[in-house]
């Protein structure tokens, strides 16, 4: 069992959100943390039925246990019974009721109007497995070819897993929500947008692929980023002194689930697809950190109009990350952390992550760190 680097409240002192993607960890997560605490399980056919019929069970049933209430009521897939929040909120303010309350997707729930509890709850997102996280166990091709997802990283089989995965999104996700009309247009779409991963989002062109209006296919770009299947990321463009991108990228929360739709697999180093992996595990492991450890921060990426680009950019240049597949990096490698002090020469910390077998620094201040120490060094605080 991995230890996660995700730390909740204690029992009993907060209210919050815990999202993140199917199959990132969740429920196990909080049954470690909340052993004693009261589960209200929505995937539970019969207690679907029971809430969504009458969400005011919800109340009745806290109130009979007002002698001794729970120290933490935990509500998974909450939504699937978005009416549960009005009496979450209730029991809030009236009862001093804490609740965890989990789900891997908002887009209901926001769609819906629903009571989100203004600002009376905290906000958490748990990802897939980081290489902190997995320790001994970490292989990054065994990673880049199969994802994050706890239980495909143990898999005998993980080629199938991920298949389930997702033809289980297909149908539990999409379809069963209804989220769109043309399921094999967005089967179609899923594919063209995992060809884009880590890249800025041509709409037109992947509207023409996939048979499809380009509103369509921003509206299924919108489902990737509520149901937690990916995320954006946004341009820098702070004290620019030069025309900067300020188009978004679009990356994917698991590279196992891009190289199944994308039909990529296996993955042999020195390929683009490989170079393209690396980059996305290496936002995973940058977007975690920032969610987990620096909850304010901001993750962008850097581009000038002539085409020079930086990958990741955290904290407003506290660091500045880019990331190369090679196994022998050279000058023309590091040719846009350089051009990059030429608008910011206040950057304070310069990556190039790679493949090589140990670190260096160059003259100039960049450090070239192979993949391994890159992360030791980002989760013991050494990079920010």
């Amino acid at each position: 069992m991995f230890k996660r680097r995700l730390d909740l409240p204690r029992a009993g002192s907060e209210t919050f959100f815990l999202w993140g993607p199917r199959q990132t960890g969740k429920t196990t997560l909080l049954k470690r943390q909340y052993p004693r605490g009261r589960w209200i399980d929505l995937l539970k056919s019969d207690q679907f039925r029971r809430y969504a019929t009458n969400p005011e069970l919800l109340r009745q049933e806290l109130e009979a246990d007002a002698a001794s209430p729970p120290t933490q009521v935990v509500i998974d897939e909450i939504q699937k019974v978005p009416a549960l929040l009005d009496e979450v909120h209730w029991l809030i303010e009236n009862r001093d009721i804490r609740f965890a309350l989990c789900g891997s997707s908002a887009r209901k729930l926001r769609r819906g109007a629903a009571n989100l509890l203004g600002g009376r709850a905290l906000r958490y997102r748990l990802h897939g497995l980081t290489a902190g996280e997995m320790e001994a166990e970490f292989d990054l091709d065994r990673v880049l070819n199969h994802g994050y997802l706890p239980r495909i990283v143990q898999a005998g089989q993980p080629a199938r897993m991920l298949d389930a995965y997702v033809s289980d999104y297909l149908k539990e996700e999409v379809a069963t929500e209804g989220l769109v009309r043309n399921l094999p247009a967005f089967s179609g779409f899923l594919h063209a947008a995992a060809l884009s991963d880590g890249e800025m989002v041509n709409f037109s062109n992947i509207a023409a692929e996939c048979g499809v209006s380009s509103h369509t296919a921003k509206s299924y770009f919108e489902i990737l980023h509520d149901t937690l299947l990916g995320r954006w990321l946004p341009a820098y463009r702070k004290r620019a002194k030069r025309r900067v991108i300020a188009a978004p990228k679009f990356y994917f929360s698991d590279v196992g689930v891009v190289n199944h739709l994308a039909r990529r697999m296996p993955l042999r180093r020195g390929s683009d697809a490989y170079g393209a992996a690396f980059e996305n595990w290496v936002f995973h492991e940058l977007s975690a950190y920032v969610d987990y450890m620096e909850p304010d921060g901001e993750l962008a990426y850097w581009r000038l109009a002539g085409g020079r680009e930086v990958d990741f950019v955290l904290n407003d240049m506290r660091l500045v990350v880019e990331a190369k597949s090679s196994e022998r990096v050279s000058s023309r490698h590091m040719r846009n952390l350089r051009s990059l002090l030429d608008d910011h020469p206040n950057a304070k910390r310069r990556v190039l992550v790679c493949l090589e077998p140990v670190a260096r620094r160059t003259e100039d201040g960049i450090d070239v760190l192979p993949a391994a120490e890159f992360v030791r060094r980002l989760w013991n605080g050494e990079l920010t």
